[in-house]
């Protein structure tokens, strides 16, 4: 069995997740809105509850095309724009 479920679903804000969902399961919010939940019946029912699941390969093309979006903005910007410090270009991500 997989350690890990995949899905979609927007951060609404406060209240989200709370820290009780954080002691339960594992929660890992990451680009384009795919989250990564701790595969037990909480974490299950929680992402259940606030998205849609994804496999595992949907949810890493979702979270890549955003990387890659964000790089591709970052190569845009001038060599001024790129030197600021804190402004370094977004690195590639693989999902657990």
């Amino acid at each position: 069995m997989e350690n890990f479920l995949y899905g979609v679903a927007e951060n609404t804000g406060k209240g989200f997740f709370t820290a009780e969902d954080r002691r339960n399961f594992f929660l890992r919010g990451y680009p384009a809105d795919v989250w990564v939940v701790g595969n037990n019946p909480k974490g299950a029912l929680w992402l259940a509850d606030k998205g849609v699941f994804k496999s595992k390969s949907e949810a890493q093309a979702l979270v890549d095309a955003e990387v890659q979006a964000a790089q591709t903005a970052w190569d845009a910007l001038s060599d001024e724009e790129k030197a600021r410090p804190g402004n370094d270009r977004p690195t590639d991500i693989t999902l657990p």
